[in-house]
C-alpha cells in the first residue's frame, strides 16, 4: 500500500481510495448476484412441493448465508477504512446505513419466501396473498432507500475533499 505523508499525518493515496471504492461496488454486485441465486433457488425449492426438497434448499440457504456474511465483513472493513484511513466519515455513514438496509432486505426476503410457501400450501387463503403483497411493498420501499443511499454514496465519493 502506498502512503503519502503530509504534515506528519499519514494519508492514503487517491489511487488507494479508488481501489477501495471499486471493491465496494464489486461487493454490491456480488450481493446482487447472491440475491438472484437465492431467489432462483427458492423458486426451484417451491417447485418440489408438496414434498419439498428441504435438504437441498437448506444447503442453498447455508451457502447464501456464508456469501452474505463474507460480503458484509468486507463491507464493514471498507467502512472502517473510509472512516479511519481516508478520513471520510460521511462515506462511512452511508455504508452503515446501507448495511442496515441490506439486513432489512434479507429479513424481508426470508419473510417473502415463507409467505410464498404458505400461499402454495393454502391456495384458498386470501390473507396469504395479501401478506405477500404487503411484504413486497416493504421490499420495494427498502430497495428505494438502498438506491438513495448508493446514489448519495456515489455522489459524495466523487466530490473532492
Amino acid at each position: 500500500m502506498s502512503f503519502l505523508e503530509l504534515s506528519g499525518i499519514v494519508v492514503m493515496s487517491a489511487a488507494e481510495f479508488q481501489k477501495v471504492l471499486k471493491r465496494f461496488y464489486d461487493l454490491q454486485d456480488e450481493r446482487a448476484q447472491a440475491y438472484k441465486l437465492f431467489e432462483e433457488g427458492h423458486e426451484a425449492y417451491l417447485r418440489t412441493g408438496p414434498h419439498y426438497d428441504f435438504e437441498h434448499y437448506k444447503l442453498l440457504v447455508h451457502e447464501i448465508t456464508q456469501a452474505f456474511s463474507g460480503i458484509s465483513k468486507e463491507i464493514l472493513e471498507i467502512k472502517r477504512q473510509l472512516h479511519e484511513d481516508f478520513d471520510r466519515p460521511d462515506l462511512s455513514e452511508h455504508v452503515e446505513k446501507l448495511q442496515f438496509r441490506e439486513k432489512t432486505k434479507l429479513e424481508q426476503t426470508a419473510k417473502l419466501q415463507l409467505a410464498k410457501q404458505n400461499a402454495l400450501e393454502h391456495p384458498d387463503d386470501e390473507d396469504c396473498q395479501e401478506k405477500i403483497q404487503e411484504i413486497r411493498q416493504h421490499i420495494i420501499k427498502n430497495q428505494e432507500a438502498l438506491g438513495e443511499i448508493l446514489q448519495d454514496f456515489r455522489y459524495d465519493s466523487e466530490e473532492p475533499e
